[in-house]
């Protein structure tokens, strides 16, 4: 364990499942005290369950994100209970997938409400409460999608995009203060994650993610480190890379790309059930608790060589050194046995030739 991270207080939105239950678990693995919100009060029970069997502690507060008021009464709660907040991650996400000229108000609102708004209400509340003691660390959980929006997920990118430009105007607001504030953004790849099963969909076969799919612990992983280092922003696996850098080099290129396989890449060879329920306003596991990952662990990748070397920094230049190191010994070793072999070539070239010459007169009579 981790002795600087013990007893930390953390908090987490959209805890009850997914990357937010993942972290929970990754954070009680340091021995964190954690504050547990989300809707569905199953997973939230799952949640505490792991948070205690990994060496943490846990406190569970029903919150709707959407709704600044019943946030601040959660932070409220959680620091008379465990002491001053030192982690907040804004989590907390839904989405529809739907064509933009099928999708309604409501649904645009409350994906904002949720996805965007409750990134704002969580980190207005940790900022109130860490701003005064000049410490602390706020992580938003982002995406690739929230530099490169993608077909069928327009209301969800959209919300992405504004945290992303939301966190980097707040970034520069702490900076003119001089705070010791940190303020992160952790861009994700597709994750395996119970989202797939709940979100609402006019997709004529079931959602999922769009390949290559990470385990939600990657995730976690990558949470938990961005909070004990100052990193503007990390980034998660090779395929968020690509879309980021992709999206400044070649945008109109991604767009006609992403127009022919945008629709097929987001769905399985399964059909929808069209009266399945979903979680946009209310939780659907109210009576179920759904866990970490979602229907895809046979697909997903448990590890991120990207995120090692991006967070191992050292590690990756050592190894970097000792392989140059190798290389050059093995080349100067096989040049020293070049120039070996070139030398007894010509020791015996100059043999043979001495070899070959007639023998000497001896004494011949006069």
């Amino acid at each position: 364990m981790n002795t600087t991270m013990q007893h930390e207080v953390v908090v987490i939105t959209g805890a009850s499942a997914g990357v937010g239950r993942a972290t929970a678990r990754a954070f009680a693995k340091h021995g964190a005290k954690v504050g547990l919100l989300a809707r569905g009060e199953a997973g939230l029970e799952g949640a505490r369950q792991d948070v205690e069997a990994n060496g943490g502690e846990a406190l569970v507060i029903p919150t709707d994100v959407a709704d600044a008021d019943q946030v601040e009464a959660a932070a409220d709660a959680i620091e008379e209970e465990f002491g001053a907040i030192d982690i907040w991650v804004n989590n907390a996400m839904t989405s529809v997938f739907s064509p933009a000229w099928e999708m309604e108000a409501d649904e645009y609102r409350h994906v904002t409400e949720v996805t965007y708004l409750g990134c704002v209400y969580g980190t207005q509340t940790a900022l109130d409460r860490m701003l005064p003691r000049d410490e602390g660390t706020i992580i938003q959980v982002g995406s690739a999608l929230a530099y490169r929006g993608i077909p069928l997920q327009s209301a969800y990118c959209g919300s992405k995009h504004a945290i992303q430009g939301f966190t980097e105007s707040i970034r520069t607001e702490l900076i003119h203060e001089d705070s010791d504030v940190q303020l992160s953004m952790v861009q994700m790849p597709a994750l395996n994650t119970p989202q797939f099963e709940w979100v609402k969909s006019r997709l004529p076969n079931k959602a999922q993610p769009v390949p290559p799919i990470y385990q939600p612990e990657v995730a976690a992983d990558a949470i938990v480190w961005a909070a004990h280092h100052d990193r503007d922003e990390l980034w998660v696996g090779r395929s968020t890379v690509k879309a980021i850098l992709g999206n400044r080099v070649i945008p109109r290129r991604l767009d006609h790309l992403l127009a022919r396989s945008g629709w097929d890449s987001q769905m399985t060879d399964k059909p929808e059930d069209p009266d399945r329920k979903h979680n946009l306003r209310e939780p659907a596991d109210d009576d179920a608790d759904h866990g970490a990952h979602g229907a895809f662990d046979g697909r997903a990748r448990s590890r991120s060589y990207q995120l090692w070397a991006s967070t191992h920094p050292i590690q990756l230049l050592s190894a970097g050194f000792a392989l140059v190191t190798l290389v050059g010994a093995v080349i100067a070793r096989a040049r020293r046995s070049g120039v070996a072999c070139d030398d007894s070539s010509t020791a015996d070239e100059t043999a043979l030739r001495h070899d070959r010459r007639p023998p000497a007169t001896e004494g011949r009579d006069g």
